[in-house]
């Protein structure tokens, strides 16, 4: 249920049922093959965007949507992710499609309301939304919840006037968004552009030491108690190309459920899941992580400075080797062929040399890492103003 506050005079508050139809889609056979590859689209929750939808990954034949649940949603259908990790999730659709049955189109053929004022009504809620979901295995959204979600409903001119207001003030915002993220961007090529200059040098003048020379990857592994405690680390708890770890709290045992790979501190973790992430933290504790993430360490300590090793792994130059050399178009997945191929090798100069380079990268991306929090700060301030915006719009205040 939405939060009820007095209405601007005109304005009244409706159930969304009462102003429209509500269904989901659902999922032809897969094993039926009469039933897929025709020329009718198939929409995944996934694939919702909060905007336009004017393609979709799937189609279905004639016989795959009427032998099925699967429903053909008209163009200018709303849609709305129910389950899942895209729950809340919006699109409009561009194209007459069929859903899976993880979205829910919300019908305007009474034409109670503008479309984008209800679309943007449900993006102003969704954070609601979201802590609604969660009661389940895995976040959920019912019919039932999203009919009887309370719309602030003004006349249909106002709505409108609104959604005009909303367009134009969001566009501006939006640009000035999207420039502290080319800032961000490009930040992170000059960082990288250094990267490949240091290690390039290094490679010219120290050649090329095969990384199993000089490293080994960890295989020991632990199935957690559900009662203790542990320092788990996911790729999600790494950001990307930074080297930094983000967002880590201890976690129960019975949160992690399967076996995880054991790492010690000062090795030197890669994410060995869609690597173009470029996903790299060198640990200061001993912990879990998944098994998609592969710990370095080094085979003599007095010869090898992990903190130079994180700085190659974060190269330009080495993430490219990684990528030609992946399993899987999808989900691409570095391989533990490539660390033993001959295409897998570090430049190693002395240990005194490595722990200068590490000195100068390390002073490096300090000052990239400052420009990149002051961006960020800026994007963060103009995200809150939009919430800002549609809270006023949802009140008569705009």
């Amino acid at each position: 249920m939405s939060e009820l506050y007095e209405l601007p005079n005109g304005w009244e508050w409706k159930k969304l049922g009462d102003l429209t139809k509500t269904t989901s889609g659902g999922t032809p056979k897969r094993n039926e093959k009469s039933y897929w590859g025709g020329n009718i689209g198939w929409l995944k929750s996934g694939e919702l965007n909060d905007g336009y939808i004017k393609e979709v990954e799937e189609f279905i034949t004639e016989d795959g949507l009427n032998k099925s649940s699967a429903k053909l949603f008209p163009k200018g259908t709303l849609l709305i992710a129910m389950y899942g990790a895209t729950v809340g999730k919006l699109g409009i659709l561009e194209i007459d499609t069929t859903t899976n049955q993880a979205v829910c189109g919300i019908l305007n053929d009474k034409n109670t309301f503008e479309t984008f004022f209800m679309f943007y009504f449900l993006r102003h809620i969704r954070k609601k939304m979201l802590i609604d979901s969660f009661g389940g295995a895995q976040p959920n959204l019912s019919q039932t919840y999203i009919k009887d979600l309370d719309i602030p409903l003004p006349p249909l001119s106002e709505q409108q006037r609104i959604v005009s207001k909303l367009d134009l003030l969001f566009e501006k915002i939006d640009k000035s968004i999207a420039l502290h993220q080319k800032n961000m961007d490009e930040a992170n090529v000059f960082m990288g552009s250094i990267l490949n200059d240091v290690f390039g040098e290094l490679e010219e003048k120290y050649g090329k030491t095969l990384i199993t020379n000089v490293m080994k990857v960890s295989n020991k592994t632990l199935v957690p108690n559900n009662d203790e405690e542990y320092n788990y680390v996911g790729l999600e708890n790494i950001e990307s190309n930074s080297g930094k770890l983000v967002d880590f709290l201890p976690t129960m045992g019975s949160e992690i459920k399967s076996s995880k790979v054991l790492f010690k501190k000062g090795m030197v973790l890669y994410g060995k899941l869609r690597p173009y992430l470029n996903k790299v933290w060198i640990s200061n504790f001993d912990g879990v992580a998944t098994t998609e993430i592969l710990p370095f360490y080094p085979i003599d300590k007095n010869g090898l400075d992990m903190n130079y090793v994180k700085h190659y792994f974060l190269s330009p130059s080495f993430l490219n080797k990684v990528m030609n050399n992946c399993s899987g178009a999808r989900m691409p997945r570095l391989t533990t062929k490539f660390i033993k191929s001959n295409e897998a090798y570090i430049p190693i100069p002395s240990i005194f040399i490595q722990q200068k380079v590490v000195k100068y990268l390390d002073e490096v991306s300090q000052i990239i890492e400052k420009v990149k929090s002051v961006q960020k700060e800026k994007m963060n301030n103009l995200k809150a103003l939009k919430a800002s915006i549609l809270d006023k719009a949802f009140r008569g205040e705009l």
